[in-house]
């Protein structure tokens, strides 16, 4: 068994239009598997979605099976945040950040795992984060609750859906260089506090996520479920 072929594998990946998306769903396609990209904002070839609205990903899911034929590897890795205090940030920003990263991959894993166990199983791998366990470095409350829920919920999922053979699992990364994080690596004070917190003394590239979001969903993973892999140069550790 090669344990990175995913020849013949379909595969649906949200917010895939750039940052940690768009290198796990170049990755997926270089071990074989056939890709359908969802994004809020696609780019050629994409299909547009919001993850947190259930017609859209109904819709959405439709039109990639249509594409694909099947479905085998879901990663939901769309997500967004809002960096402001307990004090300031607004109920509407907090419920939008809490809809798109955990009720969209509530959303998502429901429609993929309907179609999997039509065909005996699959994996699904959630993009929690570091926060999740964490209580962080600076107040960014919406988003720490909300991928607590992820790593919770991905626990619960990989549970229920074990007698479909579909594995739940998620990557939990530290701070790495996307339009998510732009604010912090063009902050020196703000950057040199996360370094502080990073043992290895370096912080992953998009490609280093998706290297661990590949691995869980393909054959060297099988028996992996309900884990949450933190790919954070040792900031769990601390």
């Amino acid at each position: 068994m090669k344990l990175d072929d995913l020849s013949g594998k379909c595969a649906v990946v949200t917010g895939a239009a750039r940052g940690i998306g768009a290198a796990t769903a170049a990755l997926l396609e270089r071990c074989g598997a056939q890709v359908a990209r969802l994004d809020l904002e696609p780019g050629e070839g994409a299909i547009a979605c919001d993850v947190a609205d259930e017609a859209q990903v109904e819709r959405a899911f439709a039109e990639a099976l249509a594409r694909l034929g099947r479905l085998d590897i879901l990663v939901n890795n769309a997500g967004i945040a809002v960096r402001k205090t307990a004090f300031e940030i607004s109920a509407a920003e907090w419920d939008r950040v809490l809809a798109v990263n955990l009720r969209g991959v509530f959303l998502c894993s429901r429609v993929a795992a309907r179609e999997m166990r039509k065909t005996g199983g699959g994996s699904i791998v959630n993009l929690a984060s570091i926060m999740g366990f964490s209580g962080g470095l600076f107040p960014n409350p919406a988003y720490q609750a909300s991928k607590g829920g992820v790593v919770n919920l991905t626990r619960a999922l990989a549970l229920e859906l074990a007698p479909y053979d579909i594995r739940v699992n998620a990557v939990a990364p530290t701070f790495v260089r996307t339009d998510l994080t732009a604010p912090v690596f063009a902050n020196p004070e703000v950057l040199r506090e996360v370094m502080r917190h990073t043992p290895l003394g370096r912080l992953p590239e998009p490609e280093d996520i998706a290297a661990a979001v590949v691995f869980l969903a393909g054959p060297a993973a099988r028996c992996i479920t309900g884990a949450t892999l933190p790919v954070d140069s040792g900031f769990l550790a601390r």
